[in-house]
């Protein structure tokens, strides 16, 4: 690590275990990844590089369930699962070396992020990831319970442009922002839009799963008005443009992304 941060003058920490359900039976997996591998960069930076930025990407999981929509920054922070606390850690420990040692650093508080080059082999990353794959193999796309429950996405363009600016602006050293959306999506709604892209599938309700509904947080979007305010991000690409690039993509790159079926 030492060897890998020296002379740069930016790192956008992006490293991180991303699946709830994981969290939950692999614990000890997660906190190392999410919670002591984030120290140790943090230590190297220190030792080795404190003039560098780094942007942290952290999650909208820290808020767990809603007290109010759209869920700003200063809503309570209460994770829900083992994801969600050690995301929080390593969120915590970026603003720690901000403000004790003067390392340069901010979050950023994703929603769900998409588009080509997303995980679609398994739900570990993003659930619509694997609903792209199930259209593309003709097979129904699995909605948990009423499908009513609301999300807001970034296409992965606009994150990265976030990123961007968080990264080269000194406004945003030792802040978090939140990303979102203005457009909001029942999920119901949403399997709806991906079937009617024209690649043909279907839908299905089933019950949600116990473990997962334990850990479910109902609906959630984000307000993005600070860095809006801030650093004039919003999202450029609409969520049917962004579904449409994202479907394209895996229906021509399938083989790259996975031989087996599900």
């Amino acid at each position: 690590m030492k060897h890998l941060v020296q002379g740069k003058d930016y790192i956008f920490n992006l490293a991180g275990q991303t699946s709830h359900m994981d969290s939950m039976t692999d614990p000890q997996t997660d906190l190392d990844i999410n919670a002591s591998a984030q120290l140790s960069i943090l230590e190297a930076c220190r030792l080795n590089n404190p003039d560098i930025k780094i942007v942290f990407a952290s999650t909208r999981q820290l808020y767990g369930r809603p007290d109010y929509l759209p869920v700003d920054e200063k809503h309570p922070i209460r994770p829900v699962d083992i994801n969600g606390i050690n995301k929080l850690a390593g969120e915590c420990y970026h603003l720690l070396y901000n403000n004790v040692y003067g390392i340069k650093a901010c979050a950023l508080r994703l929603t769900n992020t998409y588009g080509p080059g997303m995980r679609v082999k398994d739900a570990r990353q993003t659930f619509l990831g694997i609903w792209v794959r199930l259209l593309l193999e003709g097979k129904p796309i699995k909605v948990f319970g009423d499908g009513k429950q609301l999300r807001d996405f970034n296409y992965v363009d606009d994150c990265v442009n976030a990123l961007l600016l968080a990264g080269i602006s000194d406004t945003t050293n030792g802040k978090v922002y939140n990303l979102g959306s203005p457009e909001v999506i029942g999920l119901k709604a949403l399997a709806e839009l991906i079937v009617d892209l024209g690649y043909g599938g279907t839908f299905k309700l089933i019950p949600f799963p116990p473990e997962r509904k334990a850990i479910d947080i109902g609906d959630y979007y984000s307000d993005f008005n600070l860095i809006a305010q801030e650093l004039g991000w919003k999202p450029k690409i609409t969520f049917e443009e962004g579904l449409r690039r994202t479907v394209e993509f895996y229906c021509k790159n399938s083989s790259e992304y996975w031989e087996d079926s599900l």
